[in-house]
């Protein structure tokens, strides 16, 4: 096939540096969603005395201002884009303010008590959550402004995700570290918090940098200028609306959606019932690190091939195939409630090579789909695509946590402070265990049946535009 039918694949690959910088900012993304899901619930749980149902509660409101702000930032950003000519600014602001917020939500002693500390996170994690958005909306929109390629978006996200597995890993596995190194609990936690912050913003700082070259792509590529009138709509309601809209009209795009929602509630849930199966399953709070060696390692490896195998069989093929091996994985777990082992590990490594494509392989979709939107109904819409993305990978997180909390309350889970020995009720271990195996896997399901009617193919994305 020439490239004369396909200009798209005579497209200039992208520049290594620009990539390296992209990349970089999933150091960001990956800490944000990694520490908090992994954390945060039993941070209240375990260490304030918050009540599960009470824990997963306040994990779930933050996540749910998430959803609301995000499409306003969206449409913000695309009317930044077209007043500047970048998104950048939002981006650094996101930087600069999410260390500080990210801080002071593992800050909380629990000498206030229950009430005034899950208050206080509350507070501390919308903080987070707001700075976060205005940096993760416009930068997950910015591969559909960098290049036209159809591979070249794979190639560009696929080393994104190298970051993102590696970050998750750092993170992960570092993060519970440092919880580990202080004197005491209270001490640990605070320190975990400031690092941890300081490392994602940096992460998010340098990111910022490819708005100047995705603003000057869309520049050569005659798509954007700047200054330039916006099309973004006017006023809080017609935002919303705007974002309803995006729905409806691209049919590409909720399928897409809601497959990766589902996934994202999928791995959710998992990452928030890690550290409790590592507590209470495995017998070792620090098991939690070897559980994420065993996720995030095989990811390493395994997202080049992903990404490869994209390039040959279309990415959604390949997309269906990693869902599947992450479901398998994650059904074989439900064997631990009775019998419990280090054979888990292997379970979660065969789950850890699934990861790595559920996340590069929709990442490099959603290029696809806003360019495929931008055909045919017009450029100046690709915020609004990534503020209901966002949102809607927010959502699924959040219910994952929210998931696990009702299932430990379900089943008779214990609170405790810190510096606090309890055991826990049978039940209670055998929901653990449920919702890292039988849960993610029935969500898995669903996601699979939503990715069929994902219609788009390569040459839906490589022909010529419309007039």
């Amino acid at each position: 096939m020439s490239t004369e039918a396909h200009p798209e694949r005579a497209s200039v690959r992208l520049p290594a540096r620009t990539i390296a910088l992209y990349a970089v900012g999933s150091l960001g993304t990956g800490g944000y969603a990694t520490l908090p899901g992994l954390v945060l619930t039993y941070f209240l749980t375990d260490n304030l005395g918050v009540a599960a149902l009470a824990a997963g509660l306040i994990v779930t409101l933050a996540k749910i201002w998430d959803v609301v702000i995000d499409p306003l930032i969206g449409a913000a950003s695309d009317r930044q884009l077209a007043r500047t000519g970048s998104r950048r600014g939002f981006m650094v602001v996101g930087a600069l303010t999410l260390p500080l917020f990210f801080a002071l939500t593992f800050a909380v002693p629990p000498n206030w008590g229950p009430l005034a500390g899950a208050t206080c996170v509350l507070l501390a994690f919308l903080a987070t959550a707001t700075a976060f958005s205005l940096f993760q909306v416009p930068y997950v929109a910015l591969p559909a402004e960098l290049t036209d390629s159809y591979d070249e978006r794979t190639r560009l996200l696929g080393w994104r995700v190298i970051v993102l597995t590696a970050a998750i890993l750092l993170f992960g596995a570092g993060g519970p570290e440092l919880r580990g190194a202080g004197p005491d609990q209270v001490t640990g936690y605070l320190v975990m918090g400031v690092v941890a912050g300081v490392a994602i913003g940096v992460g998010m700082l340098v990111a910022a940098r490819t708005a100047a070259a995705a603003a000057r792509h869309g520049s050569a590529s005659g798509r954007a200028s700047a200054p330039q009138p916006s099309t973004t709509p006017q006023g809080i309601r017609a935002q919303y609306a705007d974002a309803v809209h995006t729905l409806r009209r691209s049919q590409p795009f909720r399928a897409l959606l809601a497959t990766f929602l589902l996934q994202a509630l999928a791995t959710g849930t998992m990452l928030a019932a890690a550290q409790y199966v590592a507590t209470w399953v495995l017998r070792s709070e620090g098991a939690v690190t070897f559980l994420f060696v065993a996720l995030v390692g095989p990811a390493l490896v395994a997202t080049p091939l992903w990404t490869l195998t994209a390039r040959r069989i279309g990415k959604e093929r390949a997309f269906g195939i990693a869902g599947v091996l992450f479901l398998l994985a994650a059904v074989s777990i439900v064997a631990a409630a009775w019998t419990p082992g280090a054979w888990i590990y292997a379970s979660v490594a065969v789950a850890g090579v699934a990861y790595a494509g559920l996340q590069c392989l929709p990442m490099a979709m959603l290029p696809d789909v806003i360019s495929h939107d931008r055909r045919t109904s017009g450029p100046g819409r690709a915020g609004s695509f990534t503020g209901v993305w966002t949102a809607g990978e927010t959502v699924g997180f959040a219910l994952g946590a929210s998931v696990v909390s009702l299932t430990l309350a379900a089943t008779g889970y214990v609170s405790t402070v810190a510096g606090a020995t309890t055991q826990q009720p049978s039940e209670a271990v055998t929901g653990i265990v449920l919702s890292f195996s039988i849960l993610p896997a029935v969500l898995m399901a669903a996601s699979l049946v939503t990715l069929r009617g994902y219609r788009l193919r390569r040459d839906d994305i490589e022909k010529a535009p419309a007039a």
